[in-house]
């Protein structure tokens, strides 16, 4: 016989691990999209070969669509009043998850020979429709996490448990992926492959197909299986192999439906869905006026400037980071779990993240790891004026694995930041607009996401990369120059960090408790008084 569950005051099950698991698988499922994202700019940079200018402004264009998308699905969510079986969130996480099944794989349409203008209408029109269910699945889902518990410790406890979902959707297919995804070549009497790139200049001679049946550096023949080296910069050929990129993204797409229909079946409602809307005085939702409280929030302000930040290293230094991997390390295949290495360090801090918060507070906390993120970035500067690769190589994992140390305790409790950020919303201005200011945290995070990218394109492209030639085709010099980007970047997205926690954040320790009694009083107060009000009518 099943044993009964717990249930608490107000007759809903206890919070507990089941609650904490759910919300994981939550951010699992958002992930198994959105950390496709990374591969976005290099599936259509080196297979689709869209110039680094034409797809930077086609980037800026789907921002557009992603400025409007947030916000006003959140102000939506917030306004919808209708009763739903599963309840509200969970009904609009059901409907972005069932986009997603093939959402994902939309922005992958494997078409490399199409004209230009249809491979920028596919960017655009399959981006868009992927964007749309991925936000429809994840505003709710962020929201969810208030309305699952009013205590502060269980929702830090939600925010370090979607983390672990975060980190275990995003590191997986970041690891797995570019292995299924790039192909190193070897010889088998077939240059097909060269069919891929446009010969680069004053490069025609040696990239003649003739000239692929032997070792550019030793002059002798080619071996059945042996490594077929590039003769611009003498290491193996890596090529993308786009087929599979979209096949990879609808096994994504199933694997994140069915942890999205784990987290709606395992999570419980604890706090009534009907708070946890634009205004509690009925006020119609007004943007002009929920931007200007939002910039008004500082919590709510400095954790979007530390997310921006924080994205700006992990998805705007991506594609960088995937051309130096292929055109400097040659081991793009093997990109993913060296990046592995580098943020495991993040996964130490789950044990004792609690004990660490409750110790020294959230920000405090989270600033010292922004310190040692900015160290990491410092040593990483250094790797690129190392001749030897494989020494350059070893200083860039202690520069990334120091970069990885320093993010981890903001990366465990950055969602209970933004929910004590919803608090000091209703603190201050007596309305938590909960959807609202998460749809615009949102919004803040996808402009990072995608603008950063965006210009991170232009720069390689005056940094020397040229599309049309693929990473078959890049000189070493480009290569390089790969690198001192890709560095920079890091250095400059712990910084960013460091400024939105430090110094705009202002919830330390002793302003949240502060902050947190003056609430419970006024709930009390609320309490007493609707208490009042039933006496007197009865």
């Amino acid at each position: 016989m099943a044993k009964a569950p717990q249930l608490d005051a107000n007759g809903k099950r206890k919070f507990g691990i089941r609650d904490k698991i759910a919300y994981a698988l939550g951010d699992l499922g958002c992930n198994m999209s959105f950390s496709l994202k990374s591969t976005v700019q290099t599936f259509w940079l080196v297979f689709m070969m869209l110039e680094t200018g034409l797809l930077s402004a086609l980037l800026l264009v789907v921002q557009i669509w992603d400025a409007v998308n947030d916000p006003l699905i959140g102000s939506i969510i917030d306004a919808d009043k209708r009763k739903y079986k599963m309840g509200k969130f969970k009904t609009y996480i059901f409907i972005g998850a069932c986009g997603l099944l093939v959402g994902g794989a939309a922005v992958f349409l494997p078409f490399p020979n199409a004209d230009v203008v249809v491979k920028a209408i596919l960017f655009v029109v399959g981006y868009i429709v992927w964007d749309a269910f991925y936000t429809i699945a994840n505003v709710p889902y962020g929201s969810m996490l208030s309305v699952i518990t009013e205590d502060v410790g269980e929702r830090a406890q939600l925010s370090t448990w979607r983390s672990i979902g975060s980190m275990v959707g995003n590191l997986l297919p970041g690891i797995i992926l570019p292995m299924i995804i790039w192909n190193k070549v070897t010889y088998n009497g077939n240059t097909d492959f060269l069919s891929k790139i446009e010969i680069p200049k004053g490069a025609e001679e040696l990239f003649r197909p003739e000239n692929f049946h032997k070792n550019p550096v030793t002059g002798d023949a080619y071996a059945a299986g042996d490594a077929v080296l590039n003769p611009l910069t003498g290491k193996q050929i890596e090529v993308l192999l786009g087929e599979r990129v979209f096949i990879a993204a609808l096994i994504m797409g199933v694997i994140g439906f069915i942890a999205f229909m784990l987290m709606i079946k395992l999570s419980t409602v604890r706090v009534d869905e009907n708070t946890v809307k634009t205004n509690e005085n009925t006020e119609k939702f007004n943007v002009i006026k929920a931007f200007g409280k939002f910039m008004k929030n500082r919590p709510a302000l400095g954790a979007t400037i530390a997310a921006m930040g924080m994205f700006l290293g992990m998805n705007a230094a991506t594609t960088a980071n995937t051309i130096m991997f292929a055109t400097y390390f040659n081991m793009a295949s093997l990109s993913g779990l060296v990046q592995m290495v580098g943020f495991l360090p993040m996964f130490f801090f789950m044990p004792f993240i609690t004990k660490i918060v409750k110790k020294y507070g959230k920000k405090e906390s989270s600033v010292v790891g922004t310190m040692v993120s900015i160290v990491g970035g410092i040593i990483m500067m250094i790797f690129p004026m190392i001749k030897s690769t494989g020494v350059a190589l070893v200083v860039y994992l202690v520069g990334l694995v120091l970069f990885g140390i320093g993010m981890g305790v903001y990366t465990c409790v950055s969602w209970a930041m933004m929910g004590d950020a919803i608090d000091y919303n209703e603190w201050k201005f007596g309305t938590r607009e909960e959807g609202t200011v998460y749809s615009l945290h949102s919004f803040f995070r996808k402009l990072a996401q995608g603008v950063g990218p965006s210009i991170v394109l232009l720069i390689m492209g005056a940094l020397g990369y040229v599309s049309k030639y693929g990473t078959i085709g890049q000189n070493a010099q480009t290569a390089h120059n790969m690198c001192w980007l890709v560095a920079g970047l890091y250095l400059f997205s712990a910084v960013v960090q460091f400024i939105g926690l430090a110094l705009v954040y202002n919830l330390d320790r002793k302003t949240l408790d502060q902050m947190n009694e003056e609430l419970a009083a006024r709930k009390a107060q609320k309490g007493e008084a609707a208490t009042e009000e039933a006496v007197v009518e009865a």
